[in-house]
């Protein structure tokens, strides 16, 4: 039985507080609240937690949010040993503020972790670095409508060494931006550029890690889109160029007109999001069938074409479930349905935050107690 998001373990209390000796005042703060944009604005503190070869994980600490000194030959700024993750704190109308899954997050850091060769920081460093910054910092948890503090731990190479070989000393580091609405202006469908030159990952390669070298092999390609008039790269499968994938950021699903959906399976390749399993259950619950398989492009294709295929949409993070409504590649342009965000898009993204914002119950145990 999974550990749920209540039960996961956590060091908070071994976290020592080092106060910013210069926070930013109510007005600022306020100021910053009142004009909220994605990774933009930071707060005053930041959670850290460091390892070094022989002692392991310690000097748990959260102090002031700050540069970082960093020797010119710290492993990470050549051989780009790191790896991040990305999750929400959330304001509920009673004031309390909750996390969703935190331990999901910290078990996936860990496989990225051992990917890259870091070590594997444990659950329980994960979730109290989390909660140790969030009381610090819960004057920065907005409580505007699908507002949310966005939390990004990373972990990276810190030895000044030049030889290939795994870090001897590395950092841990969670840092907070209180941000606002992904869809300022509503939940607008995307357009998407079929990438077919180039590939987020192949076999046995990053694809399954969160690591930032994924990211910026996808930026190029993603320049590209922008160029052409869209907005987003689906990029397809190395091995062959005919399998969906992922996007840049977002994993991808299809809604069939028999009320199937479908996502391409988690092969290695796949960045195995967190918000993509909690559709894939929540949709389970309403009795719809989901399947994880292999999506040809050309099926796809053809689906729109017929109209077999009547919704399309992608989710992460940070705008949780996003509608696309357009395809284009070199031969073919193609609008999805009639190029507005369909009902079981719409249903699944209500459904998702209405736990996240503590609006619905959360049978599954998703959401943790911050504050």
């Amino acid at each position: 039985m999974s550990t749920t998001a209540a039960d996961a373990p956590s060091s908070v209390e071994a976290f020592r507080v080092v106060a910013n000796p210069a926070p930013h005042s109510e007005q600022e703060r306020a100021d910053a609240l009142a004009d909220l944009r994605f990774g933009v604005q930071f707060t005053d503190h930041m959670a850290r937690v460091t390892w070094t070869e022989g002692e392991g994980w310690h000097d748990r600490r959260v102090e002031a949010y700050g540069p970082l000194q960093l020797d010119p030959a710290s492993a990470v700024l050549h051989y780009g040993q790191e790896v991040f993750e990305g999750l929400k704190a959330y304001r509920w109308e009673d004031g309390s503020i909750w996390a969703f899954r935190p331990q999901a997050n910290a078990a996936r850091l860990s496989r990225s972790a051992w990917r890259l060769a870091l070590p594997e920081l444990p659950e329980e460093d994960f979730v109290g670095a989390i909660e140790a910054l969030v009381r610090q910092d819960a004057a920065w948890v907005p409580g505007g409508a699908e507002t949310s503090l966005y939390l990004r731990p990373f972990m990276y190479a810190h030895e000044a060494f030049l030889g290939v070989r795994p870090a001897k000393h590395v950092e841990f580091l969670v840092i907070a931006s209180p941000v606002g609405p992904y869809f300022a202006s509503g939940l607008k469908p995307v357009s998407i550029w079929i990438e077919k030159d180039y590939h987020r990952s192949g076999p046995g390669g990053t694809g399954a890690a969160k690591c930032g070298g994924n990211y910026a092999a996808s930026l190029m390609p993603q320049m590209a889109a922008y160029a052409r008039g869209y907005e987003q790269v689906l990029y397809l499968d190395a091995r062959n160029g005919t399998l969906l994938e992922e996007l840049g950021g977002m994993n991808v699903f299809v809604v069939l007109r028999d009320g199937t959906v479908a996502t391409p399976v988690i092969n290695g390749n796949i960045l195995e999001g967190i918000t993509r399993s909690s559709i894939i259950a929540l949709l389970g619950e309403q009795d719809v069938k989901v399947v994880e398989r292999d999506i040809p492009m050309a099926e796809v294709r053809a689906g729109l074409e017929s109209g077999d295929i009547a919704e399309v949409f992608a989710c992460g993070t940070a705008a949780v479930v996003t509608p696309i409504g357009r395809f284009g590649s070199d031969d073919f342009e193609l609008t999805v349905g009639d190029g507005e965000p369909g009902p079981v898009t719409v249903a699944i993204r209500e459904r998702l935050t209405d736990i996240q914002y503590g609006r619905a119950a959360d049978a599954h145990g998703w959401m943790r107690r911050l504050v």
